[in-house]
């Protein structure tokens, strides 16, 4: 995305500072909260490469002075369970994919004990999704075009979107 071979998880802030996208500096999640000024809804996907530790430090510094609602998820089901006990009002959702096996699944929504799943779209109809939304809302991602989101509209809480996707 910037042309670096740089990996995000291995750099310092200083290193990741000087990356561009397209004429700025990647943007921090501390900036992208202070544009939005909590004017806006966000829901935040945290990706962890076994870094599992250092995320909570992270967040709670950059989050401490959030305004407005949020959601924290992902797909790794340790995330959500860390927020639980160390973030305990932040809303936390584990992100899973269809092609999960069940065993999977099942244990890592044991695990993560979610405020809500966001499951891909293509999963949407089938019957462990209906059983898991009788118990927790249900997400779908990605949503992209008018047709996905009727479709997502019938067996999901909210959408998660981009492009004509959006409601």
């Amino acid at each position: 995305m910037c042309g670096s071979p740089l990996r995000i998880g291995a750099c310092t802030h200083a290193e990741l500072g000087r990356l561009k996208v397209g004429e700025g500096p990647i943007p921090t999640l501390e900036s992208l909260l202070a544009l939005v000024k909590g004017e806006r809804p966000l829901l935040l996907e945290v990706k962890v490469d076994g870094d599992v530790w250092r995320w909570m430090p992270a967040l709670r510094r950059a989050l401490a002075c959030k305004q407005g609602p949020f959601g924290v998820m992902s797909f790794d089901p340790r995330i959500s369970r860390l927020l639980k006990t160390n973030m305990p009002g932040v809303r936390r959702g584990l992100v899973v994919r269809d092609s999960l096996p069940a065993w999977r699944r099942s244990l890592a929504m044991w695990l993560a004990d979610p405020d809500f799943i966001a499951v891909d779209r293509a999963a949407l109809g089938n019957d462990w999704v209906a059983v898991a939304r009788r118990r927790t809302p249900v997400y779908s991602w990605t949503i992209r075009t008018p047709e996905q989101r009727a479709q997502a509209e019938v067996h999901a809480d909210a959408l998660i979107w981009e492009a004509d996707g959006r409601p």
